[in-house]
């Protein structure tokens, strides 16, 4: 059978469909959001990657942002630090919060960082066995601890003699490894973001522990599925990039998930690789929405897929030096409709009170059917008015330096919208 073929508009709102962002958000009575709303964000996507990038908000917090507007965060914290648990901490896609049902999907890639650690080339565990024995007895009898109390207490057990393991980023790396291979668990965060370790019995949920951990070829093409519907319609590259699989793996559990009727192969006019529906996936006559998606959302996780869906070349330039910045530092895409509209270099100014604009480009595309710039800059700045409100910030105003194109029209906006 010929597979199915997608127009590139299809595509597009297809994946927008998937990640809950095809249309506008729905209003909230009372306090917002809840837990019921943040639950079928997750659902939806999977994973929250974590980030430790705070210039504006912290990255899994942006995501839900972005599907639901303004929410309580604190909701997160509630999710993954107290019991039972709706999320838990894993290597997924980097660093990431996932359902606890996730976890024993993982379990052959903890197996393999164990193999790869404890094998002969890792020197850090052949040196420190003993020590790496005494984290696991403090974790056991004293968790949850984070890394910083690891070190004070061995900071206060042996002397410091101008080196030795107990320096801070050391007992981080022990406890970091023993979090890798699952040893340990994360049981939350501490105000300071600081990671708090316990043991895995104390932290995932008992039906969880209770089960069978899945054969690695039945948590390879589960993962498979679970990146398969986030995406809708989506590459083996995509697919494998979600849970940051290789694509041998990928690309065989496609092929059994599209034996199993759960994949659907797909022509997307103008992608030169093969793709996949989920067969749950569906194309809505339009989209219709509007938001700010963070460097580490996962519409954008991929890049050569965001260029494929959007016509959009993106990077983050977090690590590039200042005078080779194109867009700016902690650059946002604007999502309009099922364009990228817009790309946004954004800032928390706490001190000020303000969400700083540093930079507003207008991003240019080939066909006809795009929003005039005094659109885009008039969704854009209601866009960003909502999210200084969710900051807890005054408004929003254009830093001394502001840059691009799309600063003039977005300035005569704000000039309405906040009242500068």
């Amino acid at each position: 059978m010929a597979p199915d073929e997608l127009s590139l508009s299809q595509a597009r709102r297809t994946a927008l469909r998937a990640q809950g962002l095809d249309r506008p958000r729905r209003p909230r009575a009372g306090d917002g959001p809840s837990m019921r709303h943040l639950m079928a964000v997750v659902e939806r996507t999977g994973l929250l990657q974590i980030d430790s990038v705070n210039v504006l908000a912290r990255a899994h917090l942006m995501p839900a942002f972005s599907r639901l507007g303004p929410y309580d965060v604190s909701l997160i914290d509630r999710a993954s630090g107290r019991r039972p648990r709706r999320l838990v901490e894993a290597w997924a896609h980097e660093a990431s919060y996932v359902p606890p049902s996730t976890w024993p999907m993982l379990g052959w890639q903890r197996r393999s960082w164990r193999d790869r650690w404890w094998g002969e080339r890792d020197g850090f565990v052949r040196e420190h066995a003993r020590e790496l024995d005494e984290v696991r007895r403090m974790v056991r009898d004293e968790g949850p601890v984070t890394a910083c109390q690891v070190h004070a207490r061995f900071a206060d057990h042996h002397p410091h003699t101008g080196g030795g393991w107990w320096d801070w980023s050391v007992a981080k790396r022990a406890l970091e490894r023993l979090f890798f291979v699952g040893e340990v668990a994360v049981a939350g965060r501490t105000t300071s973001f600081e990671r708090r370790y316990d043991l895995p019995a104390r932290v995932l949920p008992p039906d969880v522990l209770a089960a069978p951990e899945p054969a690695e070829a039945d948590a390879v093409r589960a993962l498979v599925e679970i990146a398969a519907r986030a995406h809708g319609v989506a590459t083996v590259g995509c697919l494998a990039d979600y849970f940051r699989m290789s694509t041998a793996r990928a690309a065989a559990a496609a092929d059994e998930l599209v034996e199993s009727g759960v994949l659907v192969p797909v022509r997307v006019r103008g992608w030169a690789r093969p793709a996949y529906r989920h067969r749950d996936a569906t194309v809505p006559r339009r989209a219709t929405g509007a938001a700010l998606l963070s460097p580490f959302d996962p519409l954008v996780f991929e890049r050569r897929r965001l260029q494929e869906l959007f016509g959009t070349r993106y990077r983050i330039e977090i690590y590039t030096p200042r005078d080779k910045r194109v867009h700016g530092y902690y650059v946002l895409p604007f999502l309009l409709g099922e364009r990228i509209a817009a790309r946004v270099d954004l800032k928390a100014d706490r001190r000020a009170g303000v969400l700083l604009v540093q930079a507003a480009h207008r991003e240019e595309h080939d066909d006809r059917v795009v929003p005039s710039p005094g659109e885009v800059a008039a969704a854009l700045a209601a866009e960003l008015a909502l999210l200084a409100h969710w900051l807890g910030l005054a408004g929003v105003e254009l830093g001394d330096q502001v840059h691009g194109d799309l600063v003039g029209p977005l300035a005569a906006e704000l000039g309405t919208a906040v009242g500068r």
